[in-house]
């Protein structure tokens, strides 16, 4: 009987694919997709992502470094640096490469197929006809394991979409740019030496400043970065409703990890981080032989994310604090720098025993 099946193939799949095998489990990665796997993310690595990849032995990605984050209102800027060194810029399709390499460098079986079938009971799980001690849930933001499982809860907040697309430029910026409108934000993360992405997201329910296709009808909320992007060099990619709840992470033998546990919006950029640290959470408490104190520790290694973000979803509701947050962080750079260091230094820690 096999100690870990994995299903789900993204980042927060692989890695955990990848930690369990590092912790001496026998493991099983079951994804019907064929790598490399694209989807429509912010694509900025931030410090702490960067050192699990280190700690994984994965090999660094082909990406640009940015230092920090910089707020565009107009014509205000703030920007904040990180206290850890660099975040990296990467396309999502290089970053599922790397990781995708790596385990098959560890010899870790991938089965190109759908879970169709699964089940569980007080010894093990059945997953397709074959046996486990543990079966880890990281299908994604829209999960059909969390669906079953009964654990999703109601959102608290509107819903939010987004589109992503990549322009032939070179960076104009050592930060990623996040520009503000009254109903969306727009990222702007550098790539590559000539290649950048903007993602734009926006709520579900606001009037589109523009009218066509998503992408033309909410990059008008942003004249003077529309006015700036040149040669798009791919279409339209999507993502949403972001906000996905859970009453808890782990109902038995079956644990979720990444979007599929719980998320929020991808306002702070934390998306692979997030993803990371609660793969290796939750190796951790199965190595361990104590996957209750899973809920525990998923709680522990997200929090500062769900309190930040909802702060700053909170800030956007309100138009007279939203129209001079920009300036704020202007005027007091180290706010700026305790909120990114709030999200990186969030208590988690990955251990590996090879």
């Amino acid at each position: 009987m096999l100690d870990l099946i994995v299903v789900g193939g993204g980042p927060a799949g692989l890695a955990a694919a990848i930690l369990g095998h590092l912790r001496g489990l026998s493991v099983q990665l079951y994804e019907p997709k064929t790598t490399p796997i694209d989807k429509a993310c912010g694509e900025g690595l931030m410090p702490p992502a960067l050192l699990t990849l280190k700690q994984m032995g994965v090999e660094t990605p082909a990406g640009v470094s940015f230092k920090g984050i910089r707020y565009v209102d107009g014509h205000t800027n703030a920007d904040g640096e990180f206290s850890d060194g660099p975040g990296l810029g990467v396309r999502r399709t290089e970053l599922h490469r790397v990781l995708s390499n790596r385990v098959t460098e560890l010899g870790i079986p991938v089965v190109s197929e759908s879970v169709t079938d699964w089940a569980q009971d007080e010894d093990g799980v059945t997953v397709n006809g074959t046996p486990a001690r543990w079966m880890i849930g990281a299908d994604g933001l829209q999960s059909r394991i969390r669906a079953r499982l009964g654990v999703s809860i109601p959102a608290k907040f509107p819903a939010r979409l987004g589109v992503r697309r990549h322009f032939k430029m070179a960076p104009w910026s050592p930060f990623v740019e996040v520009h503000w409108s009254p109903h969306a934000e727009a990222y702007v993360t550098p790539v590559s030496d000539d290649n950048i992405g903007v993602a734009i997201l926006y709520h579900r329910d606001a009037p589109p400043p523009g009218e066509g296709e998503v992408w033309d009808r909410w990059i008008r909320a942003f004249p003077d970065l529309q006015a700036r992007l040149e040669h798009p060099l791919s279409g339209t990619r999507g993502a949403g409703p972001f906000e996905q709840r859970t009453s808890s992470p782990v109902v038995g033998r079956v644990l979720l990890v990444g979007d599929a546990a719980g998320y929020l919006d991808p306002l702070t950029g934390e998306g692979i981080r997030l993803g990371f640290d609660t793969a290796a959470a939750a190796i951790d408490c199965i190595q361990r032989g104590t996957p209750t104190r899973y809920a525990t520790e998923y709680h522990r290694v997200t929090r500062r994310y769900w309190w930040l973000t909802a702060g700053l979803l909170c800030i956007r509701r309100q138009p007279f604090i939203r129209a001079r947050l920009v300036g704020i962080l202007r005027a007091w750079p180290r706010l700026f720098r305790l909120c990114l260091d709030a999200l990186n230094h969030n208590g988690s820690s990955v251990t590996i025993r090879s």
